[in-house]
C-alpha cells in the first residue's frame, strides 16, 4: 500500500480483486504435474535396455552349445564358468527395481528359469549312505611347499584307491615313501600316480601327449613336450575287477593371440574317450585333473560314456580350482558300471587344487 500527500491510503491497481475467477498458482501447478505425469513412461515401457540384458542373459545360458569355438574358443570358455552367470540376475532385478520396470522384472524370469534348468538339481545334497569303495583324485601341485603334510592328509581322508597329479620328479620319492605303508599297491607312469590297498595288475600308460604347441604350432620331432600324463590300471576288488583310469589332461591359458587356448587339452580329451570307449570292463572309474569341466564340449566325448559322481551324488557344486577361491570343478570322478553314493571335496593341502572324494558301489 502506499500513503498520498493528503494521507490517504492506495490501493495499487495490480492487486485490485475484480471479482473475477482466474487460473491461480496452484491451479497452473497442478496442471504441469499433470502433463509431468502423463509423460513418464509407465512401468512396463520403464527400462527397455534392462529387460533386453536380462533376456540376453536367458538366451546365452540357453544356447551356450551354439556358440561358436572359433573365434578364440569362446564356446568352451563360456561353458567353463557358466554357472557364474547366474550372479547376473541378482544385479538385473536390483536394476530393474530401482527403475522401477515391470518389464525388466518379467524379462528375468528367462534366465531364472534356463539357470534353474542346467544347476538347480545341484543346489542340494544328493548324497546316499553306504558303498565299497571310497576313490580320491587329488592334483598335488608340481609347486607344493609341503608334500608330507599332503600325504598325511590324503591318508587321513580313508581312500582305498587314490590317484595323484602333477607328480615332480624332487617329490616322488616323498608320495611313495609316505604312502608306502598305508598303500602297499602302486604304480608312477610319468606324472600321474596310483595307489591303491587293493591289488593291482594290467597298469599301463594311456598316450593322451600332443605336438602341438600352446599357439597351435607344430613343435619339432626331436622336442620333448611332456612326460606321460595317463594310466590305466584294474584293481582287484571283492566284486570283481575294476578299471580305473587316471589323466592329467593339458593346460588352458587365455592368450591375446589364442584366445583361450584348450588345443593340448582338447587333444589329449579326445585320445582319452577314444581309450575308454575302448575300455572292455564294465565297471570303470576315471579320476584325474581334465582342466575343464563337465559343461565344456570338449568333454563330450567323455561324458557321453561316463557318469559325473558329483553330478550324481555331490553336495552343491563341488568346485575344486582354484583351492584359494573355488570357481570351476576341473577335478573329475567320472564313473561306469557303478554307483556313487556319495561325493565331496575335501579339505585344501598344500596344492592350488582341492582333492575330490567319492563312494561308490555295486
Amino acid at each position: 500500500m502506499t500513503v498520498s500527500e493528503q494521507g490517504q491510503t492506495m490501493t495499487p491497481v495490480d492487486t485490485v480483486e475484480t471479482g473475477e475467477a482466474g487460473p491461480g498458482p496452484s491451479w497452473r501447478a497442478g496442471i504441469r504435474r499433470a502433463i509431468r505425469m502423463g509423460s513418464r513412461p509407465g512401468p512396463w515401457k520403464r527400462g527397455p535396455v534392462l529387460a533386453a540384458l536380462a533376456l540376453l542373459l536367458g538366451l546365452l545360458m540357453l544356447l551356450h552349445a551354439e556358440i561358436p569355438n572359433r573365434i578364440g574358443n569362446l564356446g568352451s570358455l563360456v561353458e567353463t564358468f557358466l554357472p557364474w552367470f547366474g550372479l547376473f540376475v541378482p544385479v538385473l532385478l536390483a536394476g530393474a527395481l530401482w527403475r522401477r520396470s515391470a518389464s525388466g522384472v518379467a524379462a528375468l524370469l528367462l534366465p531364472v528359469l534356463v539357470w534353474l534348468n542346467l544347476f538347480g538339481g545341484l543346489l542340494g545334497d544328493r548324497s546316499h549312505p553306504g558303498g565299497d569303495l571310497t576313490v580320491v583324485s587329488h592334483n598335488v601341485g608340481a609347486e607344493n611347499p609341503d608334500p608330507s603334510g599332503t600325504v598325511r592328509d590324503l591318508i587321513a581322508s580313508g581312500a582305498d584307491v587314490l590317484a595323484l597329479e602333477e607328480l615332480s620328479e624332487q617329490a616322488r620319492g616323498t608320495y611313495e615313501r609316505g604312502l608306502a605303508e598305508a598303500y602297499p599297491h602302486h604304480t608312477v607312469q610319468g606324472t600321474v600316480g596310483l595307489w591303491s590297498r587293493l591289488p593291482l595288475s594290467d597298469v599301463r600308460p594311456v598316450d593322451i601327449k600332443t605336438d602341438v604347441g600352446p599357439l597351435g604350432a607344430t613343435k619339432p620331432a626331436d622336442v620333448k613336450l611332456h612326460d606321460n600324463r595317463a594310466l590305466r590300471a584294474t584293481v582287484a576288488t571283492e566284486r570283481g575287477p575294476l578299471a580305473v583310469y587316471v589323466a592329467h589332461l593339458g593346460s588352458v591359458r587365455v592368450n591375446p593371440r589364442a584366445g583361450f587356448w584348450t588345443t593340448h587339452r582338447d587333444r589329449g580329451a579326445q585320445a582319452l574317450a577314444e581309450a575308454v570307449a575302448a575300455e572292455k570292463n564294465e565297471r570303470v572309474v576315471l579320476l584325474g585333473d581334465l582342466n575343464g569341466t563337465g559343461d565344456d564340449r570338449a568333454f563330450a566325448g567323455i561324458t557321453a560314456r561316463l557318469r559325473s559322481a558329483q553330478r550324481e551324488a555331490g553336495d552343491g557344486f563341488g568346485f575344486s580350482w582354484p583351492a584359494a577361491f573355488p570357481m570351476a570343478r576341473i577335478d573329475q570322478i567320472l564313473v561306469r558300471g557303478v554307483k556313487p553314493r556319495s561325493s565331496w571335496v575335501l579339505p585344501a593341502t598344500g596344492s592350488d587344487h582341492l582333492p575330490v572324494a567319492a563312494r561308490i558301489s555295486w
